[in-house]
């Protein structure tokens, strides 16, 4: 079992498209006003963390650097492509129901969110969505801050407490809320 540095992973606030249960995968969608009561409630619970000086990482997209600039109050961040959410493929930009309506074989057959991205037709996979996540997580040499995604932090998490794809798949996905994860242990800050 791999030991990695002490992380602090942080999932965006809520955006439109979670709102409407639409699929977002590597599309934009923005912060909504809860995604933003979100992400100071998480500035508010990261104000004694910054205060160690932890590198930041974030993902490229728009959700996730919104809830940073928020969330971590000006602190300094690199943007980490690694840290991109799953690509759900022909599933992105569709809403779930649309979703099992068009496709209701893998609908049926992958009841988790994860299990459905990683499904997705054209979509990126789970190999390939885990290989990324686990070389991003191999780099880290000191305690981390991470901002990032449901389903990335789902797998990221299950990473570091040595999970199956299944348990990572059954994992709480909160919002405005931090992850610590520390020596193969999950501490839920709110």
């Amino acid at each position: 079992m791999t030991s990695f540095p002490k992380i602090w992973f942080l999932r965006h606030g809520q955006t439109e498209w979670n709102a409407e249960k639409r699929i977002q995968g590597q599309l934009e969608s923005r912060l909504s006003p809860l995604g933003q009561s979100h992400a100071r409630q998480q500035a508010e619970l990261m104000r004694p963390i910054l205060a160690e000086a932890p590198a930041c990482f974030v993902s490229p997209l728009g959700r996730a650097q919104e809830t940073a600039n928020i969330a971590l109050s000006g602190t300094d961040f690199s943007t980490d492509q690694r840290l991109a959410e799953a690509h759900a493929g022909d599933l992105q930009g569709m809403t779930l129901s649309e979703v099992e309506a068009k496709y209701p074989e893998i609908w049926l057959a992958n009841p988790s969110h994860l299990d459905l991205f990683c499904a997705a037709p054209n979509g990126e996979g789970y190999d390939s969505f885990h290989a990324r996540i686990l070389a991003f997580m191999q780099a880290l040499t000191a305690p981390s801050v991470v901002v990032a995604h449901g389903l990335l932090g789902q797998v990221l998490r299950g990473i570091a407490l040595g999970l199956t794809r299944q348990e990572m798949a059954k994992l709480s996905n909160e919002q405005g809320c931090i992850y610590v994860l520390e020596e193969q242990r999950e501490l839920l800050l709110k």
